[in-house]
């Protein structure tokens, strides 16, 4: 299981991924992981004492020395389910306006 908490949205726009469907995050890592590898985050959120379980999958990499100086990772989408919709609208909400920015993020 990977933790991640987040203290600033800024770090959360970052991390981001509204491309995927049902969203999904970055996370920052050296681990070697193959696309569709199961991943389980417990994530915190801003402003928000609750954690979040939330499972996905790996959707695609980001290797060591990426083009584009990105940190190497991956990219997670989230499970398509009842609990982690919520999660998104939650996420989406803390966001809000910022969803619409153009500033540079770790995502695709």
């Amino acid at each position: 299981m990977i933790q991640l908490a987040f203290k600033e949205k800024g770090a959360l726009y970052a991390a981001y991924i509204p491309l995927f469907s049902d969203g999904g995050l970055f996370i920052p890592t050296t681990r070697e992981y193959q696309i569709g590898d199961d991943i389980y985050m417990l994530l915190t959120l801003p402003e928000d004492p609750q954690r979040y379980p939330v499972a996905g999958k790996v959707g695609w990499i980001n290797p060591p020395n990426a083009v584009g100086s990105r940190s190497q990772g991956v990219g997670v989408r989230f499970a398509n389910d009842e609990k982690t919709r919520q999660l998104r609208v939650r996420v989406e909400e803390l966001l809000g306006a910022a969803l619409l920015s153009n500033k540079p993020t770790q995502t695709v």
